[in-house]
């Protein structure tokens, strides 16, 4: 394939390629392997520093092999390949990757995702929670072995509780399919129905989420001392109004009576409008410390 007729790659690296590591690979006498290029835009997916090799040795043409899938599968293809030989990519650029992938492939398990990327599933969840493009509203993802199951599985049940009642004369085995859960749980589904009982069982039905331990005003005045001493941020002007915008929210319950009692009955909604709004910013703030 000739040279000039190849794009330059939508590369995970995020400082671009290394000019050393090209200069190495043309100085070095061993054939390149072939490069893998994306057919339909002709980018390259794997092999930047062999093709920037290949044109310090004044070659015209190089070997490729041709991949004719989404431009979104390409760039995962790319994070794979760097991840598994070449010049390693690093933390930060596989976790520029993992979050680009999350944002193209919603779908994919964490797992599978962490393969790809290669870093661990626990961070991969740690990228997704922080990644604002999520879509909250996803019912199932697709694990490394392609195959999508349901996030609950009170979802998968479900769904088989259904599709028995419409389809009565159709197999466990085909249940299972359509429903994305194991042949067992579809069996157990059939069992609970024959007896009556909920398909479901107790422990997986859904439940509210558990509200958050409230902090004790104690505790919150004790955690403002400790920044009010803090000198990085008692030096600063940027520090020191992020101090008064906590203490006027370190309200004890005595203070929250008095609020509530002193605001007019015309007011409420209006101030409780402000006081989610305010909330909202400052859960904002905390989830992307928490992801820093």
């Amino acid at each position: 394939m000739p040279i000039s007729e190849l794009r330059p790659s939508d590369s995970p690296r995020l400082s671009g390629e290394s000019c050393a590591h090209a200069r190495t690979l043309a100085e070095s006498d061993a054939e390149l392997p072939p490069l893998l290029v994306h057919r339909p835009t002709m980018r390259v997916i794997d092999g930047m520093h062999r093709l920037q090799a290949a044109t310090l040795r004044g070659e015209r043409a190089v070997l490729v092999r041709f991949y004719d899938g989404a431009a979104a599968d390409a760039f995962v293809l790319a994070v794979k390949a760097n991840v598994a030989h070449g010049l390693p990519l690093s933390v930060a650029d596989r976790r520029a990757a993992a979050l680009r992938i999350i944002a193209s492939h919603p779908q994919w398990s964490d797992r599978a995702i962490a393969e790809a990327t290669g870093l661990t599933a626990k961070t991969i969840g740690s990228i997704r929670r922080c990644a604002t493009g999520e879509d909250a509203q996803l019912r199932t993802r697709i694990g490394r072995d392609g195959r999508a199951r349901p996030l609950s599985s009170s979802d998968g049940r479900l769904r088989a509780c259904a599709l028995m009642r419409e389809k009565p004369d159709a197999s466990l085995r085909q249940i299972a399919g359509e429903a994305g859960i194991s042949l067992g749980t579809v069996r157990d589904v059939r069992d609970r129905l024959a007896r009556g009982e909920d398909p479901v069982p107790r422990q997986q039905r859904d439940r509210r989420p558990a509200e958050p331990v409230q902090m004790r005003t104690e505790d919150v005045m004790s955690l403002l001392v400790r920044l009010k001493r803090d000198p990085s941020l008692r030096f600063t002007e940027t520090g020191r109004s992020l101090i008064r915008l906590l203490s006027l929210h370190a309200l004890g319950e005595r203070e929250r009576e008095q609020l509530l009692d002193s605001v007019p009955a015309h007011c409420r909604r209006v101030v409780a409008e402000l006081a989610h709004a305010c909330a909202q910013t400052w859960q904002e703030i905390a989830d992307k410390f928490e992801c820093r």
